[in-house]
C-alpha cells in the first residue's frame, strides 16, 4: 500500500481511549509516575518525534500516594514478617488510605481538555454511557476516576469528550474490565459483559458504536485485543499445589481434615479452597483452579497458605468460572479483529504479546510470599504493567501502526524504563 494523503495518519491530535492500563495505573493505584509512563504517553512522545502534537492527561499530584479502586494508596516493596516470622520484602500499601482528595476536584477546568481519555475501571459499555462520572447516580453507579476528568461529569461520556478533541488519530484498548471485574473478585462480584446486546449492554455493539464514531470523519487509528487470563501473573503466580509441608505439618492437617477425604503428605500439596458447588463446601485445589494473588494481602493469609483455613471463594477461580471468562475473551477478541479488518485499522495483538513474556515473579513456598524480578513487566499488583512493560507495549502498538500505515514512528528504547518501582 503506497502512502496517500487519505491513508497517512494525522498524529497532531492523538487521543487514547481505554481503561487502567492506558491510564498508567500500576502497583494497585493511579499515581503520577505511573501515569507518566503509560504506553499512551510513551506513544505520544514517539509521535512528537515525527508530526505529533501535545498529549494532555489528567495527572494526579506528583506527591500523591495514589488512589486505587478500593480507596487504597499505591503499593511498594517493604520489609515485613513472613508467615514464619522472617523478614522479607513484600508488597504493602505506602499509606493507610489513598489520595481521596484526587476525587474531590474536577481537573478539567485547569488541565483539560484531555488527549488521554483512559478511565480506570471502564468497560466497553462504560465508554459510551452519558453521565458515567455523575455522583448523583449513587455509589457503584458512577466512576470517580471519570468524575475527576470529565468536561461535565453529569452529562459527558468518555466517547463524547474524546470526540470533542477532534482526533486525527486514536488508539482503543478496551475490554479487559468486561471480564476482569468478575475475575478479580473470584467470580463473586459483577458479571461478564455479554457478547450480544444493544449498545451499552453488549460488547460487540458497544465496541462498534465506539469505532463508528471515532472513524466517522475518516480518522485512522489502532485497536488492541485483550490478554488471556492465564497470561496475567495475578491469576497464575500462586500455584494450586504450593502448600509445602514437613512431616509434622502433614500429620497436623491430616488430623484436622480427617473426615473430609483430603490427604496431605510431606512435600508439595494442593491448597484447601472453598467451593460452594459441592456439598462439602471445601476441597483441595486441582490444576484447573486458579489462586488469586490478592490472598497474600489478606490479614489471614498465613492461615490460608498453611491450610489451617480454606482459601475463601473470593480468592479462587474454579474451572466453570474460568470457562465463562475465557469464552468471553475469545469472543471479544474475534470481534476486535473483525472490526479492525472492516475499518482498516491497525490491529494490535496484545494477547499474543503478553503470551511471549517470561515469568517475572514466582511464589516462594517457604515464606508464602511472591519474589519479583527487578526488570519485571508487571507491577506489584500483578495485573497492570510496570514502566518497562508499558514501554514494551508501546513498541507493540508502534509496530502495528507502522505496518498498517507505512509510517516511520521510531520505536522506544525500552532500557530507559524501569521495572518494579520500590
Amino acid at each position: 500500500m503506497s502512502l496517500s494523503e487519505k491513508n497517512t495518519p494525522d498524529f497532531s491530535s492523538y487521543v487514547a481511549l481505554g481503561d487502567s492500563v492506558t491510564s498508567g495505573y500500576a502497583d494497585g493505584a493511579l499515581f503520577y509516575k505511573g501515569q507518566q509512563n503509560a504506553y499512551s504517553q510513551i506513544i505520544a512522545r514517539q509521535f512528537q518525534l515525527t508530526s505529533g502534537g501535545n498529549f494532555k492527561q489528567a495527572f494526579v499530584s506528583p506527591g500523591s500516594v495514589g488512589i486505587g479502586f478500593m480507596g487504597n494508596s499505591r503499593m511498594v516493596l517493604q520489609n515485613a514478617k513472613d508467615c514464619s516470622g522472617e523478614n522479607v520484602l513484600i508488597p504493602k500499601y505506602i499509606a493507610a488510605q489513598g489520595d481521596l482528595a484526587a476525587f474531590a476536584t474536577n481537573t478539567y477546568p485547569a488541565q483539560g481538555p484531555f488527549n488521554n481519555m483512559a478511565v480506570p475501571g471502564a468497560k466497553s459499555v462504560s465508554l459510551i454511557t452519558p453521565g458515567y462520572g455523575n455522583p448523583n447516580n449513587g455509589p457503584g453507579n458512577f466512576n470517580p476516576f471519570f468524575t475527576r476528568m470529565a468536561s461535565n461529569p453529569l452529562t459527558a461520556s468518555v466517547l463524547s469528550d474524546a470526540l470533542a478533541m477532534s482526533p486525527g488519530f486514536f488508539s482503543l484498548f478496551i475490554g479487559n474490565n468486561d471480564v476482569l471485574a468478575f475475575a478479580l473478585s473470584g467470580a463473586t462480584l459483577d458479571a461478564v459483559t455479554p457478547v450480544s446486546g444493544p449498545p451499552g449492554i453488549g460488547f460487540t455493539s458497544s465496541l462498534l458504536t465506539l469505532v463508528n464514531a471515532l472513524t466517522a470523519n475518516g480518522t485512522q487509528g489502532a485497536i488492541a485485543n485483550i490478554p488471556d487470563l492465564r497470561s496475567i501473573p495475578y491469576f497464575t503466580v500462586v500455584p494450586y499445589n504450593g502448600l509445602l509441608l514437613d512431616k509434622a505439618g502433614a500429620a497436623l492437617l491430616n488430623a484436622r481434615y480427617k473426615n473430609t477425604g483430603m490427604m496431605f503428605r510431606e512435600g508439595n500439596n494442593s491448597f484447601v479452597i472453598e467451593d460452594i458447588t459441592i456439598p462439602e463446601g471445601i476441597r483441595q485445589a486441582c490444576n484447573e483452579d486458579l489462586i488469586l494473588a490478592d490472598v497474600l494481602l489478606d490479614a489471614g493469609k498465613c492461615n490460608y497458605m498453611k491450610a489451617m483455613k480454606p482459601i475463601p471463594e473470593q480468592y479462587t477461580l474454579i474451572a466453570a468460572e474460568i470457562e465463562i471468562i475465557q469464552n468471553a475473551v475469545d469472543a471479544y477478541n474475534n470481534c476486535i479483529l473483525s472490526i479492525a479488518q472492516q475499518k482498516g485499522l491497525a490491529f494490535v495483538d496484545v494477547n499474543s504479546f503478553i503470551k511471549t513474556l517470561s515469568e517475572d515473579s514466582s511464589y516462594n513456598e517457604t515464606s508464602c510470599t511472591i519474589t519479583y524480578k527487578k526488570r519485571g513487566v508487571f507491577s506489584l499488583d500483578g495485573v497492570h504493567l510496570s514502566p518497562f512493560g508499558q514501554a514494551l507495549l508501546a513498541n507493540v502498538f508502534i509496530k502495528a501502526i507502522n505496518t498498517r500505515y507505512e509510517t516511520l514512528v521510531p520505536h522506544v528504547n525500552i532500557l530507559r524504563y524501569s521495572g518494579i518501582i520500590s
